[in-house]
């Protein structure tokens, strides 16, 4: 069940009876779609875990409810005003009703691509099709999945002392990507990395970054 939000604290007279709902992947950081709902959908959201929303048109509806493209949710915050929420999901499908990941186009999906590239881990993981990808090779195996990271950590040292940027950011890239595969073997995800940071960064005395 997502994190409890109050009703009673938000504001439905502002906008006619209906509050501003933007609705965000959680594990990507992708903003999907924006939407409203009134009391009824959000009571019904709180009830099933899954996002309901309101439209003038058709009133209540559940998403997904004839495309199976659901959202479920993880966490419902209001804003300061209490006349929007951001509502943390994670959506099975398209969230666009033309068939985008995003309502707001490949601008919003190269957005976080970091968090994009540990949603296509946490996919292949729960995957039955061993061995068919790189990434799976990398699950399955877990001497092979360390010898990566030490050999791109490696090549990463090696451009930074040649002093070649462009090279450097391609380790990086390679050198994060094998992390977030050996962290998801453990059972961690790039969500729990955000959250060490965001404490380290809110502690007193924080070292810098």
């Amino acid at each position: 069940m997502p994190d409890m939000l109050d009703l009673d604290a938000l504001d439905f007279t502002k906008g006619g009876g209906l509050v501003t709902v933007v609705a965000q992947d959680a594990r990507t950081g992708v903003v999907l779609m924006l939407a409203h709902a009134d009391r009824e959908a959000l009571e019904q959201t709180l009830r099933t875990g899954e996002m309901h929303y309101h439209s003038r048109a058709r009133g209540l509806w559940r998403k997904g409810a004839t495309s199976g493209n659901v959202q479920m949710v993880v966490t419902l915050t209001a804003d300061c005003d209490g006349d929007a929420i951001l509502a943390r999901v994670i959506s099975e499908g398209p969230a666009c009703h033309e068939g985008s990941r995003s309502c707001f186009g490949d601008t919003a999906l190269s957005a976080e691509p970091i968090g994009a590239v540990d949603a296509i881990i946490a996919e292949r993981m729960a995957s039955g099709d061993a061995g068919k990808s790189h990434t799976r090779r990398l699950l399955d195996d877990r001497n092979l999945r360390l010898k990566k990271i030490g050999e791109e950590a490696a090549e990463l040292v090696t451009a930074c002392a040649d002093n070649e940027a462009d090279r450097a950011a391609e380790e990086t890239a390679d050198l994060l990507y094998h992390a977030l595969v050996a962290l998801r073997a453990t059972g961690g995800s790039l969500a729990d990395v955000q959250r060490v940071l965001a404490q380290r960064h809110a502690a007193p005395g924080a070292r810098d970054g």
